[in-house]
């Protein structure tokens, strides 16, 4: 069978708008807008991933806030306009962020944090899943610990149970722990129905793509790799960073940069799960910080996209703006015609 998520082939996220950011009107008002559409259908992609946080949506009491709800429906609105669809991710629900930052906590523990959950997921059903043509619902992004992978695959089942009341037949995105870590792909369970998209992150290796990351715990913040030299080299300081062996480089010539041979063995396994499951693959991010030199960003793109192309997996890159990955932001502006026919 087709790995495609049909329609879902080629995006870009737009993270920071309404998720991870300082939920003001000024910001939603401001970050994003609806010539960034525009834009964006300009490149030839035909989607975009939009994270939301709760906040948007509810108050810290659980209340429904109208006016976050508006904000969406603009976004599916101009999505329509400009022939564009649209991937609905919860980035954070009340109680859980990737981001331990957020101080987020309880969610997986707490069966009132999981129903309040459930509720949510059924208010955006009855408020949009009318659009099924051109929405797709993802559940929550990036569970952390492998310790909630079985109470996760639970939750999951649930909510979509509860969706499928309302909207049966909008496609689902679910991701694994390790933050969306293809390496636990194969731990999610079995797909509910034929609607349900298996959804990873691929941010290899992440001493290229992180390098300098002052958020990343131990990251020397002027740490430089260029993916131009020997991926020897790139697995030895990866392994040092990470303290394990790391996947991905067995069988390669390590005495060249790291190509797509590096990815297509990152996603083998993943897309014979996929395939032996009857389900359809999708990597929701993955992307380059802007520290890196462009010219490499460029490399480490080919080598990424052209292994998505091999297995037919549909992706998003992250992001559209700032965040530290920002492919319109200067940084990116002299390769960002190379890059963006790479999406």
């Amino acid at each position: 069978m087709s790995l495609t998520f049909e329609g879902f082939q080629h995006g870009v996220n737009l993270g920071g708008w309404l998720s991870q950011c300082n939920h003001t009107r000024e910001r939603y008002d401001t970050f994003i807008g609806k010539e960034d559409f525009r834009v964006i259908a300009s490149w030839g992609l035909d989607h975009v991933r939009l994270p939301v946080d709760y906040n948007l949506v509810e108050d810290e009491k659980g209340t429904y806030k109208e006016d976050g709800f508006a904000y969406i429906a603009n976004a599916i609105a101009w999505c329509r306009e400009y022939g564009l669809n649209m991937v609905l991710d919860l980035h954070k629900t009340y109680g859980f962020s990737f981001d331990a930052g957020e101080k987020e906590t309880g969610f997986f523990e707490n069966e009132a944090h999981q129903e309040r959950f459930y509720r949510l997921w059924e208010q955006f059903a009855r408020r949009f899943g009318e659009n099924r043509d051109m929405l797709a619902f993802e559940l929550l992004n990036e569970v952390t610990d492998p310790a909630y992978s079985p109470v996760w695959n639970r939750i999951a089942d649930r909510c979509i149970r509860r969706i499928r009341a309302i909207a049966p037949d909008i496609d689902i995105l679910v991701g694994s722990y390790w933050n969306n870590s293809i390496d636990a792909l194969p731990d999610l369970a079995a797909p509910a129905d034929e609607h349900i998209v298996y959804n990873f992150h691929c941010y290899d290796p992440i001493m290229f793509t992180h390098q300098g990351a002052y958020w990343v715990r131990g990251m020397d913040h002027g740490y430089r790799f260029s993916i131009k030299r020997p991926a020897a080299e790139l697995k030895e300081e990866t392994e040092r960073f990470l303290g394990k062996p790391v996947h991905g480089f067995d069988g390669l010539d390590l005495t060249k940069p790291l190509g797509r041979d590096y990815f297509e063995n990152r996603f083998a396994r993943a897309a014979q799960v996929a395939r032996e499951r009857g389900v359809r693959l999708y990597c929701g991010e993955y992307g380059v910080i802007d520290r890196a030199e462009p010219e490499d960003a460029v490399q480490w793109y080919q080598a990424i996209s052209a292994a998505f192309d091999h297995f037919g997996i549909s992706r998003a890159a992250w992001t559209y703006r700032k965040m530290d990955f920002g492919l319109s932001d200067d940084h990116m502006k002299e390769v960002l015609p190379k890059i963006i026919k790479l999406l």
